[in-house]
């Protein structure tokens, strides 16, 4: 948790200074450092300084945002740590050597789908099969539902960016309406520049940021699925061996506790004061 906390962290002041750094190249006239196209006009000048607040305030933070997530999905959603390979050996392992209570606990700890749903079906008991095995596939689908409504962030911003773009497009062509108005129905090439950039800038931006958010919401949801399958036919094959292994450990338990109770020694009661009173009554009555 403290290594997404610090990723988070470091993304939020990264999209923090690329917004402020936008802004401030822009007021100073921007692109002064950048690559000369043109007659003298910079690639920072046609591509985001053009595209308005529009551009600054929403596509490039939508951007980066899209950026970010695809960098976590890739190290959190990943066949190494939501299905490993050893993973059944290792489950199958713990229910033989560990204790029962600390093997319900290490369950929990583990973060792979498999793990979570033996500990699940386990907390439903190991007397009625039907239970536990219902319980696993719930689980599963829970852990894939919970996979899909993550990686559905990016399939919303490569949805909406287009729309985002589009609303910049008529923005441009307002602006470029009233510029032919100002001018009087005869305005210069120059007069229609600002209206034309914002226009076209924004849908730009827009089909920029979503043609990659939608490939990559297609893989990871096809990377998702692909794992709950398989997650689904590996618990049907290791939680028939668990649920062996600890049902014969608890009856095990069973029969060890009454005869550990039998070996007992018997404790010999030392006699007090009200015994001693009871034989010296008897030898009187004698």
């Amino acid at each position: 948790m403290r290594k997404w906390f610090l990723l988070r962290a470091v993304f939020l002041v990264l999209l923090l200074a690329v917004v402020a750094g936008v802004i401030v190249s822009t007021m100073r006239g921007g692109g002064q450092q950048g690559m000369q196209v043109g007659s003298g006009r910079t690639l920072f000048v046609q591509f985001v300084s053009s595209g308005g607040p529009i551009v600054w305030f929403i596509l490039m933070p939508m951007s980066l945002v899209m950026v970010y997530l695809a960098v976590e999905y890739c190290l959190s959603i990943r066949r190494k740590v939501l299905l490993p390979a050893d993973g059944g050996a290792e489950i199958i392992r713990l229910a033989q050597n560990a204790e029962l209570n600390r093997f319900a606990v290490e369950l929990k700890q583990k973060d792979d789908i498999v793990s979570t749903a033996i500990s699940k079906s386990l907390a439903k008991g190991v007397d009625d099969w039907f239970r536990m095995r219902e319980a696993m596939f719930e689980s599963v689908q829970d852990e894939s539902m919970r996979l899909m409504r993550r990686i559905e962030w990016i399939n919303l911003i490569g949805n909406v960016s287009p729309m985002v773009g589009l609303f910049g497009t008529v923005v441009g062509m307002i602006k470029l309406f009233n510029a032919i108005v100002v001018a009087g129905g005869q305005p210069q090439p120059a007069q229609l520049a600002e209206g034309i950039s914002v226009a076209l800038v924004t849908t730009f931006w827009g089909l920029l940021i979503a043609i990659p958010a939608l490939a990559v919401y297609g893989i990871f949801r096809n990377r998702v699925e692909t794992l709950g399958n398989e997650a689904l036919a590996a618990g049907e094959e290791i939680l028939p061996q668990v649920r062996r292994i600890v049902r014969r450990r608890i009856a095990k338990l069973s029969t060890d506790a009454p005869a550990a109770e039998a070996a007992k020694p018997a404790i010999r009661e030392i006699p007090g004061k009200r015994g001693r009173q009871d034989r010296q009554s008897q030898m009187r009555q004698l």
